[in-house]
Order: structure tokens, then C-alpha cells, then sequence
């Protein structure tokens, strides 16, 4: 079962970064959960369990087309969600949580704006996924199409989801997603948040794209 072995490594992970998520109050109890994938295999959180109390065998390991291949508990309840975004954009890891910041700003907008350049680090503006019920293909569906071209997506009424390379990486862009949010809803409480323009993004890409260089300081003879 060399594949299965090699699992083990992703299943550690999702217990190290399910525990950071509830140390840092990105879940209460058993809501939102973690998948990470190699190959045609993909290591997820389990259903009713809470994060903080994961061990690594408790992780269940799925097929791509959404057959349980090894562990005793049942896959969360988010897993085809989980599949269908593997499935649609190649990634290899997913954070899904309910956030404080990030779910009030998914129950009252339709797209988190711009209101910071770090926006660009998830793709720029984040859509808002239209409302369905948990675990759904209708979900599913929409999330995925809200993460087009986006690192981050969010869901209406619900939460947040991002991806990455790595639950690293994944796991950064939920804590950046949630920043944002908390920005914007705190930017709310003195005025209204100005928002970048595309001109002022593209200018800040280009900044990226071509740093100043700096002389170096010639030494005296």
C-alpha cells in the first residue's frame, strides 16, 4: 500500500493546521474542515469531529470519484465540495472555515472589494458564491465557480474556502481572507472604505514586477 503510506505525511498535516485553526478562532467546535491531495488520493477532516482533537488516523482518505478507500470515520460532509474544486482547478489543498469576519462579510456582500492590494495575493476581488445547503452538488457548483482565477472564495451565509499548493499555503490564505474581511467590516464603523481601482492594482502588479534597484555602496580605495 505505498500510496496510502505516503498519505501519512498530509494527515499529520491536517491535524497541525486543524488545531491552528481553532487556536486562532477561524472554527467553533466541529464546523469547517481540511482536505489535502496526492494524486488520485485526497486526505480529509472527518465528519463530527472536532479539529483540535484530531489524531492522523482519524483522517479519512478518498478517491478522487468519491469512494471512502481508507479510515473509520466518515468523511466530512464537505468532501464533494472538496472533490469538485480538486477536480476543477488542479490544486492540492483546501481550507474551509466559518470565520467571524469572513462570514459576515459572505452573509451581507456579493463580492469582498479590493479594499487592500494584498486582495491581489488571492487573485483580486472575492466573489461571493451563491447560497445552497451544505454538502450539496449545487454547492459544490457554485463554489467553484466563485474560485475562478481566485485562491479564495466566498459562500453566502456560510463561510469561506482557499487553496493552495500546500495546507501551508491554503492555510496563509485563509488567515489573509480573513484580515481582509475584518478590514473592510471594521473600515465600515467611521466611514465608507475607499476601494482600490483596477489602474492602482495594475500599478501595484507592476511595482511587484519590476522592483527599484537598489546602488550598491561603492568601498573607498
Amino acid at each position: 500500500m505505498p500510496r496510502l503510506t505516503g498519505m501519512l505525511e498530509l494527515r499529520r498535516d491536517l491535524c497541525r493546521y486543524g488545531r491552528r485553526a481553532v487556536e486562532l478562532g477561524l472554527v467553533i467546535g466541529t464546523s469547517g474542515n481540511l482536505s489535502a491531495r496526492s494524486g488520485d488520493l485526497v486526505a480529509v477532516t472527518p465528519s463530527g469531529v472536532a479539529l483540535d482533537a484530531l489524531e492522523p488516523d482519524d483522517c479519512p482518505i478518498v478517491s478522487l470519484d468519491g469512494h471512502l478507500v481508507e479510515g473509520d470515520l466518515q468523511p466530512s460532509s464537505e468532501t464533494p465540495m472538496h472533490l469538485a474544486v480538486y477536480t476543477a482547478t488542479g490544486t492540492t489543498a483546501i481550507v474551509h472555515t466559518h470565520a467571524m469576519f469572513t462570514t459576515v462579510v459572505a452573509s451581507t456582500l456579493t463580492e469582498l472589494p479590493p479594499i487592500h492590494y494584498n486582495a491581489l495575493l488571492l487573485g483580486g476581488p472575492i466573489r461571493v458564491a451563491p447560497y445552497a445547503t451544505y454538502g450539496t452538488p449545487e454547492l459544490a457548483e457554485n463554489v467553484r465557480t466563485a474560485l475562478e482565477g481566485r485562491k479564495a472564495a466566498l459562500m453566502a451565509n456560510h463561510g469561506g474556502m482557499t487553496i493552495g499548493t500546500t495546507l501551508t499555503e491554503a492555510f496563509d490564505s485563509t488567515r489573509l481572507l480573513e484580515w481582509l474581511c475584518e478590514l473592510y467590516v471594521r473600515s465600515l464603523t467611521i466611514g465608507k472604505p475607499t476601494i482600490l481601482t483596477d489602474d492602482q492594482l495594475t500599478d501595484v502588479i507592476n511595482r511587484a514586477l519590476n522592483p527599484p534597484a537598489f546602488p550598491r555602496r561603492e568601498e573607498k580605495p
